[in-house]
């Protein structure tokens, strides 16, 4: 026995160890509080085990709580009732029954969970070992934490026995002791177990030492802690054991086995005792007693699936036949008051939405002019500054240079004329940078032109990709921003860098423009970036939600990443 039926409620607790939920009803009237009486009776006679009752009850709750679209106790009521049927061997019964509590589930983790997990172990038990594996893997991911995680993990370990994957069980089963998360003495019933497994798993692959010592050890720890039914399964891994190498003691194990079984009415694990006993060739009278029960099981078994499909047809066609005008009168009225509240808000809205765009639009306006006196503040005291840094002392120079020198002479002429070219190219490159910048079809081809300006016989700009980005796709201001900060970026690697090689490259995904710049000059430490003026590229970058990213050492070059939402 690798996992019986019975383990199935255990698990379900596991994962629904949160607070129940309930979402708003249509009208919380006694439907809601007969439905919740219907379930407790359902609780009643599932603890008494008597599974036709509570299933009965139980899909009597759950069409309750649908006529009031509580999804929560909808979805409960399904996994309950899938689970009385695992426990009674209808395992395509309890698929459809967990199906159907799919779109109920949404996006409640712990409910999912626990639906996976018993997926997992439908399948297993129907020898569907792959689909198994991969509903154990889903219930992994949803479970809350990592506790919850264990149960599916150990599944999917036994899973990989039962295909003689043992190395791969070993390997799972050995990370969760490893994670000592199972030595809380509130655990040891999972610990007890998943020792047990690892056991069995290096029995089968031949290693029989290894296996028995964890075998016992896990059988001393279900005693300890009382789990008598947890220790069937050592009896049974352990009578399995010793089957061809001490059958006496094989038939000892098998005989506890099926002492156990029969005190919790365990009818999986009794077959399988008397399985083992019989192939031990123990007595003739467990090969009757195999017959009787197992002939007994599967009349019983057929019963309950005939009973369950039959319980479901019935409430639908009473859910159908009985409360279709009580609902339709219900919807109605809903739909009335639903009316009459979107006619309310919409007046609402409406006396609200008046004074708000009346506010929103002086503030818009407000806000607007005031930026475009910043902007021209800004773009005037830019101005003002490159003029006096970088034409000031030019013209200076070359004043002096009239005055001191013979004009006369071609040479000092040529001198005089070269320094008036100089100062002419930069007066050019700073009504460049502050001219209006064309962001439509071509802007391209602009950007592109304004970088290529900065080519020089000392350094060599290299432009990659720019054609690839979809331009249309970006809006006017954050082009005008790029433009802005590529511009100030090449100023800077003029001014500082003295770059030899410079490369700007572009690149897009589905919500980002990426920008990369590379400059191969002296660099600069990184206390010094914002005194380089930097400061400002980083402040263009942020008003359109980006990031830039400055990455520089002395003599080892100058790198921006710069990203841009679409």
């Amino acid at each position: 026995m690798l996992r019986s039926p019975f383990f199935c409620l255990f698990i379900f607790i596991l994962f629904l160890s949160c607070k129940e939920k309930t979402t708003v009803s249509i009208q919380p009237d006694s439907r809601k509080k007969e439905a919740h009486s219907l379930r407790e009776k359902a609780l009643n006679y599932l603890d008494d085990k008597k599974f036709n009752s509570a299933f009965y009850y139980f899909n009597k709750s759950k069409i309750l709580f649908e006529s009031i679209k509580d999804s929560s106790n909808i979805t409960y009521n399904l996994v309950m009732m899938a689970s009385i049927q695992q426990i009674n061997g209808d395992y395509y019964g309890s698929k459809e029954t967990l199906t159907e509590a799919l779109p109920f589930v949404r996006k409640d983790y712990n409910y999912s969970a626990s639906i996976n997990n018993y997926f997992g172990i439908a399948d297993k038990e129907l020898s569907l070992y792959d689909d198994a594996a991969s509903y154990y893997n889903e219930a992994i991911k949803e479970a809350k934490d990592t506790t919850s995680k264990q149960s599916p993990l150990n599944n999917i370990a036994v899973v990989y026995i039962k295909q003689k994957k043992y190395d791969q069980a070993i390997t799972i089963l050995k990370s969760i002791l490893d994670s000592k998360i199972l030595d809380d003495s509130e655990l040891h019933k999972g610990k007890a177990r998943v020792l047990d497994n690892l056991g069995y798993a290096y029995f089968k692959k031949g290693v029989n030492d290894k296996g028995l010592q964890l075998m016992n050890k896990s059988l001393e720890l279900r005693k300890q802690i009382d789990d008598s039914y947890g220790s069937i399964e050592s009896y049974l891994h352990l009578a399995e054991y010793f089957a061809e190498t001490d059958r006496q003691k094989s038939n000892q194990y098998a005989q506890s086995a099926y002492a156990i079984a029969t005190k919790f009415n365990s009818i999986d694990e009794r077959l399988k005792a008397l399985s083992l006993l019989i192939s031990n060739d123990a007595d003739t009278k467990y090969a009757q007693k195999y017959i009787t029960l197992n002939d007994s099981i599967i009349k019983i078994r057929n019963n309950f699936k005939n009973k369950f499909a039959k319980i479901k047809y019935d409430s639908k066609k009473e859910k159908d036949e009985n409360q279709k005008l009580r609902l339709e009168k219900a919807e109605d009225l809903v739909s009335l008051q639903k009316a009459e509240y979107q006619k309310f808000v919409l007046l609402i809205i409406f006396a609200l939405l008046i004074p708000l765009v009346i506010v929103y639009r002086r503030y818009y306006l407000n806000k607007h002019r005031i930026e475009k006196i910043q902007t021209s503040y800004d773009t005037e005291k830019r101005i003002s500054k490159k003029i006096h840094d970088e034409l000031a002392n030019d013209v200076f120079h070359a004043i002096t240079f009239a005055e001191t020198q013979p004009l006369a002479t071609a040479n000092t002429k040529e001198n005089l004329l070269q320094k008036l070219d100089d100062i002419y190219a930069r007066v050019r490159g700073i009504s460049r940078e502050n001219n209006d910048i064309d962001t439509g079809a071509n802007y391209s081809a602009t950007l592109k032109e304004m970088l290529s300006t900065y080519n020089s016989s000392t350094t060599n700009v290299i432009v990659n990709n720019i054609e690839k980005i979809n331009w249309e796709a970006v809006d006017e201001i954050k082009k005008v921003t790029i433009y802005r900060v590529l511009q100030e970026l090449m100023v800077n690697m003029k001014k500082h860098s003295q770059a030899p090689v410079v490369m700007v490259k572009f690149d897009s995904n589905a919500k980002a423009l990426l920008i990369d710049y590379v400059d191969k000059g002296k660099g600069c430490t990184k206390e010094k970036i914002i005194k380089n003026g930097l400061q400002n590229m980083e402040n263009r970058i942020l008003t359109i939600k980006g990031t830039i990213i400055f990455d520089t050492e002395p003599d080892n070059g100058f790198r921006v990443k710069i990203s841009t939402p679409k």
